[in-house]
């Protein structure tokens, strides 16, 4: 039986920006599941679903969670940006057979309050009541915070993609210390699976430095891998491949010892 990878995207998009990664890993034999996260499967120029603003990245996982437990046997699971995190919340309920984590959002407990950032999502974070509210970067923020490496014809096919996300799931990954529900801890002791962690020099939204406090908390059973002259968007930079191709060798390697 072939594995599956359950790949989870990251904020602002949908399942379609994994296409890169789809065919690479279904040319190795793998088979892919690719959902769209809870109304972000809309038209981008539509206005986003009233209930969006207050969705919660718990609702996110309960969804992804339901998908998983249809499948025969836990997934690979991988993870870019805000899907990181959600992989980290799965894996911590047992649902893993691995995690691959790129560019991940961190979990409760480490800080990713850095300038670069902040200036990402400013146009956000200024707007009053932004935590119950859907939420969109600015074209200038999207370019400058997770596009800076993509060839400028591509920025903008990009940005035209993008729908409105949860303001309230932005609120709890950034400002997890105001959160008194805890929605972002993830128990570092229930992730036995191997971890791959993977940092690129020049990400501005989630800085290596953040990266690699997120692979430490999982130090007994991760790898952490830094991936120079690459940024936020590691799986569609130029160059993605060589990152796909060591991903695949990092499976290859640690599957086979399961």
């Amino acid at each position: 039986m072939n594995d599956t990878i359950f790949m989870i995207h990251g904020m602002w998009s949908g399942g379609w920006y994994w296409e890169n990664y789809r065919r690479f890993f279904e040319d190795r034999g793998y088979h892919c599941t690719v959902p769209t996260l809870r109304f972000h499967d809309v038209d981008p120029e539509a206005p986003p679903h009233p209930e969006l603003g207050t969705t919660s990245l718990l609702d996110y996982a309960a969804d992804l969670e339901n998908e998983i437990r249809k499948l025969d046997r836990p997934p690979i699971i991988m993870g870019h940006s805000m899907g990181g995190l959600l992989a980290q919340i799965l894996g911590s309920r047992g649902l893993a057979r691995a995690l691959v984590l790129l560019t991940p959002a961190p979990p409760r407990g480490i800080l990713a309050i850095k300038l670069s950032a902040l200036r990402g999502v400013w146009s956000v974070l200024t707007t009053w009541g932004f935590w119950r509210k859907p939420c969109r970067q600015t074209y200038h923020e999207a370019i400058c915070s997770t596009m800076n490496l993509l060839p400028p014809a591509e920025q903008k096919e990009m940005y035209d993609k993008l729908v409105f996300e949860s303001g309230r799931a932005l609120y709890e990954i950034g400002l997890w210390f105001l959160d008194r529900k805890k929605i972002t801890e993830v128990d570092a002791s229930r992730i036995t699976c191997p971890v791959l962690v993977i940092s690129g020099t020049r990400d501005r939204l989630m800085p290596p430095a953040i990266v690699r406090k997120i692979a430490g908390k999982y130090r007994d059973v991760a790898t952490y891998r830094e991936y120079t002259d690459h940024a936020h968007k590691v799986i569609m930079e130029p160059g993605w491949e060589k990152i796909a191709a060591d991903i695949a060798d990092w499976l290859d390697r640690v599957l086979t010892k399961r």
